[in-house]
């Protein structure tokens, strides 16, 4: 499911100081704990300074998905913003990225011109709304919740929860 993450982000993207500026957040140890996290999962996480508007990354993906090997745009959509800080709000950016895992450059264009998936992200991010998530990744079982990017051990604790 799709959530709309700071989705008045500008097509520039804006700065992670700007961002959280006044909310008392000490970006670099954020960082270093999110890396931490990753690594001892053994994903590759890099160093941002910018956020960038995910919509038209949710709407591509969105139609990846109903094409054979498209969910492979996910991991590649997860690398270019998480380890090589690119914009991925950035159209041009968004049909490398597709074409990179195999994904036809011109449907892909043609998706995110169109705005085709447009209406199937909305109704995503109607529902996250519904169901009250104010965070990605959000974690949901047995109706308990967690959100954010949480160790192993948490998620194991909410299945067990989870299952009574």
């Amino acid at each position: 499911m799709h959530f709309p993450l700071h989705p008045d982000t500008p097509a520039e993207g804006r700065s992670l100081e700007d961002l959280f500026a006044g909310r008392g957040y000490d970006i670099p140890k954020m960082q270093a704990q999110m890396r931490a996290r990753m690594e001892a999962e053994g994903l590759p996480y890099g160093t941002r300074t910018m956020t960038y508007n995910s919509r038209l990354a949710q709407e591509l993906g969105a139609w990846a998905d109903t094409q054979p090997g498209g969910e492979a745009i996910h991991d590649a959509l997860f690398r270019a913003y998480f380890v090589d800080a690119r914009n991925i709000g950035d159209p041009e950016v968004l049909v490398e990225i597709a074409q990179s895992v195999g994904l036809d450059p011109e449907k892909a264009r043609e998706v995110i011109e169109q705005r085709s998936y447009k209406a199937a992200v909305d109704a995503d991010w109607a529902k996250s709304r519904q169901y009250g998530v104010t965070g990605v990744p959000t974690f949901v079982a047995g109706g308990r919740g967690v959100v954010g990017a949480q160790p192993y051990e948490t998620l194991e604790e909410l299945v067990k929860l989870a299952r009574g």
